[in-house]
């Protein structure tokens, strides 16, 4: 069998993105005489829309994100070619993340972690327990398959809301429902977390009104992306003390600019987008390229998949 003749632009891209074609079987060509294309730069859709363009005689994109956001107008435009991104590579450490800022805002580190003093005031109101908590998580694809597995170890009762819960298989929920009203999900959860893609209608989901029906003690967590929530409303949240906090992964804007009120509140916990560092994801994007590359080889499906109907 020939091995499949892939290209990976640009070509200053990092050298463990040809490896991982090798190890597939693959051989890195020239784009001219390329089947299939790893795409490299992370916001640059005009150039590779250019390249397709050009290049008709490529089947295949693998893009090497979860989040294809830049690239939809070409995915689109592109749809009759093979599309797939990172979806599901960085679920692991991303969940992790998520479990780190739940247990981060429920015990209230982030406002001890501010102190400069032994001081138990609010220790009441700061300390609450994951362990038999009520969850709701919004997304239902890999960050919540492996969120669900480790709440499992808390006894969380955990619901999640994704497109289609007919097709959901998601061990360890309590129940799974459809897209719908967000209030009969919000009130009585403990914790609401934002694993969820980033499409036109989930821009703001998390609104002033959504915030309004989460429980008083309820904290926020989103590893998502930042455009899910409305930040003037949480800001005005959490200033109120109608929700119990918001730990934020993601913001918008993002980079969160120096002076943002939400570095300073103290029922806020913000880290930079680091549920995913480059030393996690290279050897995990460089496995699922590698998977592709053999999958693609032998006429079997393809993991992680772009759906250009719904930009996912």
């Amino acid at each position: 069998m020939a091995s499949p003749q892939i290209a990976v632009l640009p070509e200053d891209g990092p050298g463990w993105l040809r490896a991982a074609v090798v190890a597939g079987g693959g051989q890195v060509v020239d784009v001219v005489a390329a089947e299939a294309l790893v795409w490299a730069s992370p916001d640059d859709p005009g150039a590779l829309a250019d390249v397709l363009g050009t290049h008709p005689g490529i089947r295949w994109v693998q893009l090497p994100w979860a989040g294809v956001e830049p690239y939809r107008g070409v995915i689109a435009a592109e749809h009759e070619r093979t599309w797939t991104c990172g979806k599901g590579v960085y679920a692991e450490p991303v969940a992790e993340h998520a479990m780190a800022l739940l247990l981060a805002g429920m015990r209230g580190l982030g406002a001890y972690a501010r102190r400069r003093a032994w001081d138990r005031r609010d220790a009441d109101a700061l300390g609450r327990n994951l362990i038999g908590a009520r969850i709701t998580v919004l997304g239902g694809g890999g960050i919540a398959r492996s969120l669900l597995r480790m709440l499992a170890g808390f006894g969380a009762e955990v619901t999640v809301v994704r497109r289609h819960p007919d097709r959901a298989d998601l061990d360890g929920a309590a129940r799974v429902v459809g897209p719908g009203p967000l209030g009969p999900v919000l009130t009585g959860a403990d914790a609401v977390v934002l694993a969820l893609a980033h499409v036109p209608e989930t821009e703001r989901l998390i609104d002033a009104g959504a915030l309004a029906r989460m429980e008083p003690h309820a904290w926020l967590v989103n590893v998502a992306r930042g455009a899910h929530v409305d930040t003037d409303a949480l800001v005005e949240a959490l200033r109120a003390g109608s929700i119990g906090g918001a730990a934020l992964d993601v913001t918008d804007p993002e980079p969160l600019p120096a002076g943002h009120p939400l570095w300073d509140l103290p029922n806020a916990i913000v880290t930079p987008h680091v549920g995913n560092t480059p030393a996690m994801a290279v050897p995990l994007l460089a496995e699922r390229i590698t998977a592709n590359v053999r999958r693609w080889s032998a006429g079997e499906e393809l993991l992680g998949p772009v759906d250009p109907r719904l930009g996912y």
